[in-house]
């Protein structure tokens, strides 16, 4: 693996570097472990490399998503607004689990109590509700980048929020008509979103929207969506 030279990033987020993430092939068949830092080099992503992720949308009672802004210490996509919550489950027992995805599941709620303050009994993994998967890449930079297998999680509920600033640059709720005016801002290039948020955006994000109530219909477990 690639010697990359870490000193001139954030201490707190080269640490979560060591963290062991799960590698796939692209039917999403656990193949074993390798670190973040490997997992998202893109000198191993050229090569094939492959995680699993998941991606959090939590909307309130009044139907808002809320988005956060990537702090700038993050390594890949720093400063970019993104959906609720996006990470990935480690090579544990706790998230290795595949039955209805429990192991990603128990992975968002480890996360939204680290990077939104949230407290993990507020939302539960059988709150998390697990729609499908898309598969996509994408470079950060010239070092860094994503290529994930990605899990759609939502969920509905009023939460506590305590970001940890660390992680997180900004937050906000948003109606679906803000968020579209917020995507014509980054397509003038005045904020930037991440890829994968763009790519949801693009293809799902309104219409499961327009049925919070009613997610059933669109849960697709057998799919891997392709981007």
């Amino acid at each position: 693996m690639p010697e990359i030279n870490t000193d001139s990033l954030d201490e707190q987020q080269v640490r979560l570097l060591a963290e062991m993430c799960i590698v796939i092939d692209s039917d999403d068949q656990n193949m074993g472990a390798e670190t973040k830092k490997n997992c998202h080099l893109n000198e191993n992503i050229d090569k094939g490399l492959l995680h699993r992720a998941f991606s959090v949308f939590l909307f309130n009672t009044e139907n808002k998503l809320l988005l956060q802004q990537r702090s700038d210490a993050k390594i890949t996509f720093p400063g970019c607004f993104t959906n609720t919550c996006c990470s990935h489950p480690l090579y544990t027992p706790q998230e290795t689990g595949e039955q209805n995805a429990i192991g990603v599941r128990q992975a968002a709620q480890r996360r939204l109590k680290a990077e939104l303050g949230i407290p993990i009994e507020q939302v539960t993994p059988d709150e998390l509700h697990y729609l499908t998967r898309i598969h996509y890449k994408a470079q950060s930079d010239g070092i860094w980048g994503e290529h994930e297998i990605d899990y759609i999680l939502f969920v509905q509920k009023n939460v506590t929020l305590d970001p940890d600033p660390n992680e997180i640059k900004s937050h906000r709720y948003v109606s679906k008509e803000e968020l579209k005016q917020l995507f014509e801002k980054a397509n003038r290039g005045e904020i930037k979103m991440t890829p994968w948020f763009q790519l949801i955006a693009d293809t799902f994000l309104f219409k499961w929207w327009d049925n919070l109530q009613n997610l059933k219909p669109f849960e697709d477990h057998d799919k891997i969506h392709r981007m």
